[in-house]
């Protein structure tokens, strides 16, 4: 394993090392946006995120926040988590394509994380995801969806030789 050092967060910022394990949920007001090829897919100021640590957070979207039609059931994958339970995945909606596996929810989760029972978490590296209009950046290794903006600083899970973080 290796050994981490955290990078110092300045004014404003957060560190994702003082996020807790397990990860808790925070609600927020922030305006978060998610687009796919510049189409409108979501948009709301009543966000839940997950803290987790050595990750940035993830934000959780209330259905009624998503557009009619955006969405579609997913086979692209499953996933289990063992702090939240079993995922589903959506298929997300543009004009003249389809990102598969791009959002997911959890539909029955676990008792710390009914809050976000339904709401739906979308993915920065294949669609358009912002914080108070800061486009988010995806974290590295293809398999982690936080959103990585300019408050929020790592190292991050995901990047080479943080497999046993």
């Amino acid at each position: 394993m290796s050994i981490v050092t955290p990078q110092v967060p300045g004014p404003g910022q957060e560190s994702v090392w003082d996020y807790p394990r397990p990860p808790k949920l925070e609600q927020s007001n922030r305006l978060i946006t998610v687009r796919f090829q510049g189409v409108l897919v979501a948009e709301t100021r009543d966000a839940w995120r997950v803290l987790e640590t050595s990750h940035p957070p993830t934000w959780y979207i209330p259905r009624d926040d998503v557009a009619a039609n955006a969405l579609r059931p997913s086979e692209a994958r499953s996933t289990h988590c063992e702090w939240k339970g079993a995922a589903t995945y959506w298929d997300v909606n543009g004009h003249d394509a389809v990102s598969e596996g791009a959002a997911w929810s959890y539909e029955t989760p676990t008792e710390q994380f009914l809050p976000i029972t339904g709401h739906l978490a979308f993915s920065p590296s294949r669609l358009e995801c912002e914080v108070d209009g800061e486009r988010a950046t995806p974290q590295e290794g293809g398999f982690y969806e936080g959103w990585i903006t300019s408050d929020v600083v790592g190292p991050f899970k995901g990047i080479p030789g943080s497999w046993g973080w």
